[in-house]
């Protein structure tokens, strides 16, 4: 399949495009995808902005190495992280370069509906919330196969969810790389190859000698700048219509060429099924992320846990409020003229009294929220947002390789091959090893899949989690008659049905293999997938009647116990 998968990204903003919409019908990006690569004049501004957080992170790094001794300091910084700076933490972790541009660019090419995916990634978070945070916090250690495998059969439990985690961690990184390498190509002016080498060797730093301790304070840095930028953009672009947004719409439908048609749903996607599955997809994919569920093993008990995704939660919600923002102030600074009457961010400006081509922006769509920077802030704020972008994808892909060096290590060797019998320091080493490998692997296939259409990799990465990680987390939490076989069958066919259905689908059998029409006709298989996942776990339980079942069912209670009052769990005391 990746051999076959030849579809140019011929613009660097097409691969913000594949992240931020990567469940979304190939043609809702047709504008993005098109004119050519071209190596900006280097951006000296966002270089130097971009030096400091670096020099920052890494003092950050070698502060946390010294203060990283045991496994529970490298996985979970030794549990001591506040629920306010979790909550910022987890929202630079969650805020990727996807949704700042991404999402601004599609408000900015298809207005209201182009917050589909804000909405998508926002309403999982209180499923987190209200089902999962506590009972995570309470019943895990470091990973949640901990929660997953608590009253099962570890070895097929934890294979089973260390492989959910890879596959997820493994698209969602590759994206992330292209992405890297593209947005800086443009931004920066540096080279494709070096972009990617840099982000790889940033990622392997600060995970090998920081670990979580210094993630989380990369991912808090990383959350301070793009909360702080996006809220200066929105603050001047407001300002420009007296703060009313009423304004800013009459504005902007008035210069927009679809019109009124800006402020409708319906032009992203319009069938219902797509859409509920992109939903599902989105909703409980997110809730199924191993590099999110991970974050919550850092705080001191269930009660910090909570407060996590309700910092988290407050500001992902406001972050998204700011993009919509942003997008509409695309549409205001970039299909308008400035005072000249020239039109800086086109490639071609409109003929006379005609309406400006929503494609013809610099760099693709997804550049919009860029050039809107370098509107209300002129160079040297546009060279911040520039550096902020890169940072983004900084501190995502640490997160990702954290996530994918603690399944192979507490996962599956110290609990599956080791079956428990191994020292901390020991599995520490292993997760050093992995994080390395993993950094490398990501490098070369950053690499190789430059010129290659990656939009059914996140694709991959939120249906996968969405159809094995978090069936069988919700189930285990929730289900007294669950058992290892019904677990492991369903998350397997979740898995598989979920691989199958999008490469049979429009996004990977069409677009990117190059046939004439889909075996499997929807773009997004969520609904599907997650359905078959949850119906395999209820049929292949409630049809297990062995010895090892009936006692998997009576240690509900007990599991049951420790998850709503915490005793037992480490650092944990009832509350």
């Amino acid at each position: 399949m990746i051999r076959a998968a030849t579809t140019r990204i011929a613009a660097p903003a097409a691969a913000l495009a594949s992240m931020a919409g990567a469940l979304v019908p190939a043609s809702a990006y047709a504008a993005a995808v098109e004119g050519a690569v071209t190596k900006q004049a280097t951006n000296w501004s966002a270089i130097i902005m971009f030096m400091i957080f670096v020099l920052l992170t890494l003092g950050i790094t070698f502060w946390a190495a010294r203060r990283t001794k045991s496994a529970k300091d490298f996985y979970a910084a030794g549990g001591g992280i506040t629920g306010f700076q979790n909550g910022l933490a987890i929202a630079g972790d969650y805020m990727s370069a996807a949704s700042f541009l991404g999402i601004a660019g599609l408000v900015y090419a298809n207005g209201f509906d182009g917050l589909i995916f804000s909405v998508g990634w926002l309403v999982g978070w209180p499923i987190i919330l209200f089902l999962i945070a506590e009972r995570l916090r309470n019943l895990g250690k470091y990973t949640f196969a901990d929660v997953a495998s608590y009253r099962f059969q570890q070895t097929p439990i934890r294979t089973l969810s260390a492989c959910g985690s890879l596959a997820t961690v493994t698209f969602y990184l590759i994206a992330q790389m292209v992405g890297a390498g593209k947005l800086i190509q443009l931004l920066f002016g540096l080279d494709y190859l070096v972009a990617v080498i840099i982000v790889g060797v940033l990622m392997i730093g600060y995970v090998t000698f920081g670990g979580m301790l210094a993630t989380t304070w990369v991912q808090i840095i990383k959350a301070v700048m793009l909360l702080s930028g996006a809220s200066f953009m929105a603050f001047m672009i407001l300002a420009k219509f007296g703060f009313s947004p009423e304004a800013m719409f009459k504005a902007a439908v008035d210069i927009h060429p679809k019109g009124l048609a800006i402020m409708s749903p319906g032009a992203l996607i319009s069938d219902p099924v797509s859409a509920i599955s992109l939903g599902m997809a989105l909703m409980f994919g997110t809730a199924g992320l191993p590099h999110i569920l991970m974050r919550f093993f850092t705080v001191a008990d269930a009660k910090e846990a909570r407060k996590s995704v309700f910092y988290a939660t407050g500001f992902i919600g406001y972050f998204y409020i700011l993009t919509f923002i942003i997008g509409f102030g695309a549409i205001l600074m970039i299909l308008a003229p400035d005072a000249t009457g020239a039109y800086p961010f086109l490639t071609a400006a409109p003929a006379a009294g005609a309406k400006a081509v929503i494609a013809n922006v610099i760099g693709g769509t997804n550049m919009a929220a860029i050039h809107t920077a370098h509107a209300v802030g002129g160079d040297l704020f546009y060279g911040f947002i520039s550096a902020v972008a890169f940072a983004t994808i900084l501190a995502v892909v640490a997160g990702l390789t954290l996530a994918g060096a603690s399944a192979v290590s507490h996962d599956l060797y110290a609990s599956v091959f080791a079956k428990g019998r191994v020292n901390e320091a020991d599995e520490i080493r292993v997760s050093k090893i992995t994080t390395v490998v993993i950094g490398v692997l990501s490098i070369v296939l950053g690499i190789a899949f430059e010129n290659q259409n990656v939009a059914f990799m996140v694709g991959l990465a939120f249906v996968i989690a969405a159809s094995a990680n978090f069936p069988i987390l919700l189930m285990s939490m929730f289900w007294n008659k669950m058992t290892t076989r019904g677990a492991v069958i369903g998350g397997t066919l979740g898995l598989v049905s979920a691989v199958s259905m999008l490469v049979l689908g429009p996004t990977v059998w069409k677009a990117v293999l190059g046939n004439p029409a889909a075996l499997f006709p929807y773009d997004n298989p969520g609904l599907f997938s997650i359905t078959i996942a949850f119906v395999g776990i209820w049929f292949f339980s409630i049809t297990d009647n062995s010895a090892q079942a009936e006692k998997e069912r009576k240690d509900f209670e007990a599991q049951y116990i420790r998850s709503q009052t915490g005793l037992g769990a480490e650092g944990a005391s009832a509350h």
